[in-house]
């Protein structure tokens, strides 16, 4: 059975740009479907379980206002809802799970109902349709344009053939670019073809792309078992070994991501070690009235648990399940490895008492509903960000400026071991602006990228793919499409005509978009 529906913007991925897309333009008046393929919309703030990496200045500047709503919604959310002690309610910057890596890291399904909140007055009014668990399967285009995407239900089978003037592509791996014949990039691009430092020194590898990571959430029951069943691969992974690891992946022993050099880790507080477990905290329990929580909830998305055996991408649909299965047995593996074999502090071996939440996604495997996606197919843009244009160690005075920006971002490029063997790769921007070329193909006219699927390189990918600058880039694209519709123009002209990309500069700024960073970094 087929089912035909039509709207002024089509937008498939329902991530974090995804949403940002689809809010942007139902606020500016038109009619939105948005699909998403797993039962949550959210994408790495919910469905996989990343709580959000952002720059220094984020509570200040740095992002949309829109962005700023949804943080401070994740905040309103906890002190409507939770017995929260009178510090921590206190607190103007309350951080739900105080990890090291956010400022504001918090469970996945808070995000969920505050992403739900925010879209829920153009679901109610009809004029924005959500459909979850719908994969995209199939595209009509005609020359340059997209007529329409074909989705399946991944509950009943029926397919849903969605027409729209505008289709955006916000899913996490840029899956309709293959669909609609869309000319796009994948892997790590040769130093010959960008002059990047940190290309690769040889022929392009379009199958060497930074690691996946299936997250899981645990807490800590100390004096109790929570030892799960020994995993299937389970043996292949207690002795994994990459070539260019320091030691065997499960271990407290793992590369400095920034020098390389071995680093301790702990699992909890201890000395001048590392520890892992406040890490990526979502849930600190001394924010809260004394039996809210019985432990502290950590996400764990640690460097022992990153898949980089194979890519996922443009390859058979078999080996694909083969490396999403791996994955999926590989953070188990690691799981299984803290609670049996992990040395302690006190000489003895594992954590039985570490508990797998999987109450915190709902997933009969106690696993994320989806794994972390780090690198997507990316479009051939009108412009392709390289090193050469952010980075500290190429320029003096700053990013290079964009007259056509739709926004602004930082976070390190931040490169994790890759499917082609490649180790981790730091390098330090300055703050960075989003180009509106980065968001349009070279040739189709009305399909946008509306996520981390943008004209970045393999390195740029490492800086452009965080939650703040995925939303804004979402949110431009969901912006230019409204406006294109309303002035029946296609993006393409709104960059080459000065007159009209100023008006929609303008429109940008008025909706609360940064457009260039208001100070000049040191």
């Amino acid at each position: 059975m087929t089912k035909e529906m039509k709207a002024d913007v089509a937008v498939i991925g329902g991530g974090l740009g995804g949403c940002a897309a689809a809010l942007a333009a139902a606020r500016a008046g038109r009619t939105v479907v948005m699909t998403e393929e797993t039962d949550w919309i959210g994408g790495q703030a919910t469905n996989q379980g990343v709580p959000p990496d952002e720059h220094r200045w984020i509570e200040k500047f740095g992002c949309t206002a829109s962005y700023r709503q949804f943080r401070d919604g994740v905040r309103r959310y906890y002190r409507a809802h939770f017995p929260m002690t009178a510090e921590a309610r206190a607190e103007m910057y309350f951080n739900p799970g105080n990890a090291l890596v956010s400022k504001v890291s918090h469970e996945p399904r808070t995000a969920l109902a505050v992403l739900r909140d925010m879209l829920a007055p153009h679901i109610h009014a009809g004029q924005l349709v959500v459909l979850t668990r719908h994969q995209p399967v199939a595209a009509e285009t005609d020359g340059d344009m997209v007529r329409s995407v074909t989705l399946r239900s991944l509950d009943s089978g029926e397919r849903v053939v969605l027409t729209a003037p505008y289709v955006l592509d916000a899913t996490e791996c840029g899956d309709v670019l293959p669909l609609a014949g869309v000319e796009y990039v994948t892997g790590s691009e040769s130093r010959e073809q960008t002059g990047e430092p940190h290309a690769l020194d040889g022929p392009a590898d379009p199958y060497d792309v930074q690691a996946i990571t299936h997250c899981f959430a645990m807490d800590y029951m100390d004096g109790e078992d929570h030892t799960i069943a020994r995993p299937e691969d389970y043996d292949f992974w207690r002795e994994y070994r990459p070539g260019f690891w320091p030691c065997r992946m499960f271990d407290w022993v793992g590369p400095h991501v920034v020098t390389l050099e071995p680093r301790q880790y702990v699992l909890f507080p201890e000395g001048e070690h590392f520890p892992l477990y406040p890490y990526r905290r979502i849930a600190d329990k001394r924010n809260y009235a004394q039996g809210t929580y019985e432990s502290d909830i950590t996400m764990v998305n640690w460097p022992q648990n990153d898949y980089f055996i194979g890519s996922i991408l443009d390859v058979s649909e078999e080996e694909k399940e083969r490396h999403l299965r791996a994955a999926k047995q590989m953070s188990l593996s690691f799981l299984y490895w803290m609670q049996t074999e992990a040395p302690r502090p006190d000489g003895k071996a594992g954590y039985p008492g570490l508990r797998l939440r999987g109450d915190v996604f709902g997933t009969e495997d106690g696993l994320a509903m989806a794994p972390y996606i780090r690198e997507s197919r990316r479009i051939r843009a009108e412009t392709t960000v390289v090193e050469q244009q952010i980075a500290r160690s190429c320029r003096r005075g700053g990013a290079e400026k964009f007259a056509d920006s739709v926004g602004i971002g930082y976070y390190a490029i931040d490169l994790h071991p890759s499917t082609g063997q490649r180790h981790y790769v730091h390098v330090s921007p300055y703050p960075f602006q989003i180009p509106l070329g980065s968001l349009l193909p070279v040739r189709v006219d009305n399909l946008l990228a509306a996520c981390k699927n943008i004209g970045t390189t393999h390195v740029t990918n490492g800086c452009y793919r965080l939650h703040p600058v995925e939303w804004n880039i979402g949110e431009a694209a969901g912006s230019l499409a409204a406006y294109c519709v309303e002035r029946n123009i296609r993006p393409r002209e709104v960059r080459a005509n000065k007159e009209l990309l100023d008006d929609f500069r303008k429109r940008l700024v008025h909706q609360g978009i940064e457009l260039e960073w208001p100070f000049m970094p040191a």
